[in-house]
């Protein structure tokens, strides 16, 4: 186990480097510094000394992550929310980090992911005459992928009606 102790000016250096590597929430912050077994006034004042310095800010790190998880991993913004929400970032934060995605890119990309699953789906059905009971176990898993993925209840259950007319 690591048992090094670090100086304030260490700590301050060691986390400019941690946040300027990639964007930062001050939860992750916060818990690099426990990690690293500083005392609370410690972690007050190197948290200050990022924010000061904007190695640490919060509206930047929201937008970016919403950017990036919905052009990445295609989530959809429910599932962006939940996400920033599990990091303690403010509703105001929440609220500009969702303005980051276009409203065209969201429903282009939910079509596109949604008829992509439903072909992989569908494949693994079986041929011939599908059954109501293998179709709608088809219609579950298509709804719980999207669900878990984010995308609200609203699109998924009329894009899953859609594709299994």
């Amino acid at each position: 186990m690591n048992k090094q102790t670090y100086t304030l000016d260490q700590a301050k250096r060691k986390l400019e480097h941690f946040c300027a590597y990639r964007e930062r929430c001050h939860k992750e912050v916060v818990a690099k510094l426990r990690e690293m077994r500083m005392i609370p006034l410690a972690v007050d004042a190197v948290v200050v000394h990022l924010i000061e310095h904007d190695f640490l800010n919060e509206e930047r790190f929201a937008r970016s992550f919403a950017r990036g998880k919905f052009r990445q991993k295609k989530w959809g913004k429910q599932r962006i929310v939940r996400e920033l929400e599990a990091r303690d970032i403010t509703t105001p934060n929440i609220r500009a980090a969702l303005k980051e995605i276009d409203e065209n890119d969201y429903l282009d990309t939910f079509h596109e992911i949604a008829e992509k699953r439903w072909l992989q789906i569908s494949d693994g059905l079986p041929s011939g005459k599908k059954s109501t009971g293998t179709l709608s176990r088809g219609r579950k898993k298509l709804a719980d992928y999207l669900l878990y993925r984010g995308w609200e209840s609203h699109l998924v259950y009329e894009k899953v009606n859609e594709l299994t007319r």
